[in-house]
């Protein structure tokens, strides 16, 4: 099975090397010297990791064959994608892989159904799961120990606690405005 590890970004000085947004929690075991990654578009690829560094807070890589900075930044938005024992499981016991997650069902607290995984949204400051609600729209729930409770593989579910407004039209508004009538009997 195959699973995207990192999105080459720009390139990063004249020697070749290249940004990586990495999108593994392993990126030591996935992005390490020696590593043969397949590319999309496949074109650009395979790739063959040839050196990598943290600086200033980013990872950055050198790939086998590439040079200089065009050769780099001609990798630009290419997707690093490594071939996983579908059987493979992260290391830590409440990370979970994309695919595991694709397709559970997700239910509320008190069983109510919201909808479908149908995919997992990376951002960097947290992830999303995209809900197909059982009426065709969708809904983004983030990925949270204080909204999404539990994973249930083995159940094929999540169970989430949303907040008012997050799956329905039940939010709270409050403003100091509102306050600040209250107080003046307004």
């Amino acid at each position: 099975m195959q699973l995207v590890v990192a999105r080459i970004g720009r390139a990063h000085g004249i020697k070749g090397e290249v940004t990586v947004e990495v999108r593994t929690d392993e990126p030591e075991l996935r992005l390490a010297p020696g590593a043969v990654l397949a590319t999309d578009p496949a074109s650009a690829g395979p790739l063959t990791i040839a050196a990598g560094r943290v600086h200033s807070g980013r990872l950055l890589l050198r790939f086998e064959g590439v040079e200089d900075r065009n050769a780099a930044e001609a990798l630009r938005n290419t997707l690093l994608i490594a071939e996983v024992d579908p059987d493979e499981l992260p290391e830590e016991e409440d990370e979970f892989y994309d695919h595991q997650l694709i397709d559970l069902d997700v239910v509320t607290e008190d069983g109510a159904a919201v909808g479908r995984i149908t995919e997992i949204s990376h951002l960097p400051s947290q992830d999303l799961f995209i809900v197909e609600r059982p009426d065709g729209s969708e809904v983004m729930i983030p990925f949270v120990a204080e909204i999404v409770t539990e994973i249930d593989l083995e159940g094929q579910k999540a169970v989430i606690a949303p907040p008012p407004g997050l799956i329905d039209d039940r939010a709270e508004i409050a403003s100091a405005r509102d306050a600040q009538a209250g107080q003046d009997g307004s």
